[in-house]
């Protein structure tokens, strides 16, 4: 994978053994090295080997920004920290609690994932409070000797921030630009439960808009470049899945499992006929299409 600029690198966590589900991004500077996003405990001897391939080991990592605290962007802090005390981690106060008493968190994601918890995320260790680092967004910090623009970017979850490295203009923006993979062909929209916000999600695109960045980092899938263009495709399949969530909804002969199963036979084959059938089923591996429409159930339903 191509470095994207001076001091700014990316890898592939090969997630669940597939290549562009996960990727952390990583920034150098004067002041050592920070990661972006390093993922589930699952991944974590991925990430150690990715890592010493480019001539990094942990000690040279100081800090770990992270864009929100679901649990394959952050689930693998905890055991890191554990091993490297020095490490401090970066992220929003409404996901810092939870870093540091991970329990309400792991039993949110319990009831959503069930037996597959272990498998998919591993083990989740809480995060020494003294190492957090909490922020609100609209502060400038230094990540790595590097100049770093914070802002809050809710809409995909509540305690989502999005930084922007002043240098190489890269925005790091998690999951609120979605999810693209290989060609770029189709943003999908990651909506699961419970924090999903459409009006607080097109804020967030303002926010990011307005650094004018060369380049979109997506922890699902890499580097993208056209940031308006990309955003305008993210929405109009965001407006498309809605429409299918609310006609589901107004249909009283239904049940919800049977709504759920409707919405993924439809937003399925949608995705299919734009970016093939392989393709289409590694999307589904980096966001799940029930839990997209649990969360846009649960959004509609509040209105």
């Amino acid at each position: 994978m191509p470095v994207l600029a001076s001091g700014v690198d990316y890898v592939d966590l090969n997630f669940l053994g597939r290549p562009e589900i996960i990727a952390t991004a990583i920034l150098h500077g004067t002041a050592g090295v920070a990661l972006v996003d390093p993922g589930p405990a699952t991944t974590v001897p991925a990430l150690t080997t990715a890592l010493s391939r480019k001539g990094i080991r942990w000690g040279d990592v100081r800090q770990i920004l992270l864009t929100h605290i679901h649990l394959d962007h952050a689930g693998g802090v905890g055991g890191i920290v554990e091993k490297y005390p020095h490490i401090e981690v970066m992220v929003h106060e409404r996901g810092a609690p939870h870093m540091a008493d991970p329990a309400k968190l792991v039993a949110s994601a319990g009831r959503l994932y069930g037996q597959d918890m272990d498998r998919l995320w591993g083990e989740i260790k809480p995060v020494p409070r003294e190492r957090l680092i909490v922020v609100e967004g609209g502060e400038t910090v230094s990540a790595a000797g590097r100049e770093i623009r914070i802002a809050y970017t809710p809409g995909h979850a509540s305690h989502h921030v999005s930084y922007f490295d002043s240098a190489s203009r890269v925005a790091f923006v998690g999951d609120t630009a979605g999810i693209r993979r290989g060609s770029g062909a189709f943003v999908m929209p990651p909506t699961p439960p419970p924090d999903i916000d459409i009006e607080a999600w097109h804020d967030s695109e303002k926010k990011i808009l307005a650094w004018d960045p060369d380049t979109l980092f997506l922890t699902h899938f890499g580097p993208f470049q056209g940031a308006r263009q990309h955003f305008q495709g993210l929405f109009e399949n965001l407006v498309e899945w809605s429409r299918i969530v609310r006609r589901l909804l107004a249909d009283g002969t239904l049940a919800d499992d049977d709504r759920q199963a409707r919405f993924i036979d439809e937003a399925l084959l949608d995705l299919k006929r734009k970016v093939g059938e392989a393709e289409a089923a590694d999307y589904t591996k980096a966001g799940g299409l029930n839990y997209s429409y649990q969360g846009l159930a649960r959004y509609w339903r509040k209105r």
